[in-house]
């Protein structure tokens, strides 16, 4: 039998929050894969270091758009440096959990995470200090 997923999932997954795209983002990051079906793209604007902003356009299950919206939420006033410390699990554990079959998209919220700050150093021509983390070094046991 699988597990339930959480009322907070439910909630995130029923109405998500920051659905969208934010035109002239400052970091566009895509990550997933089509052949698993779950395609995660994350949008930041960001200011003075901060995170002003974040949407997502997510295609797939239930708990990967949860894990977007979460993460999202997560990160919004949040500095870059803090931002980056934001890990696959934190959002599973912000998400009162999910079902071990369903973490890896805890993990491309992350990596869209990521994606979207090392987009976001490219464009400001700074060196990035992300080290992006292929997706089996990211899952949680």
């Amino acid at each position: 039998m699988s597990e339930p997923y959480s009322d907070i999932v439910m909630e995130h997954f029923m109405n998500p929050r920051n659905v969208g795209e934010i035109e002239n983002a400052d970091g566009v990051g895509t990550v997933g894969n089509p052949a698993c079906g779950d395609i995660m793209k994350m949008f930041l604007k960001i200011e003075k270091n901060i995170i002003i902003d974040a949407k997502f356009k997510t295609f797939g299950c239930g708990a990967a758009i949860a894990s977007s919206s979460m993460a999202t939420e997560m990160i919004k006033g949040k500095t870059i440096e803090e931002a980056l410390e934001i890990t696959n699990q934190a959002v599973t554990q912000a998400l009162g959990g999910l079902p071990k079959v369903k973490r890896h998209c805890s993990v491309l919220a992350e990596q869209a995470l990521q994606s979207s700050l090392d987009d976001y150093y490219k464009k400001k021509g700074v060196e990035s200090p992300i080290k992006l983390k292929p997706e089996d070094e990211l899952h949680e046991e």
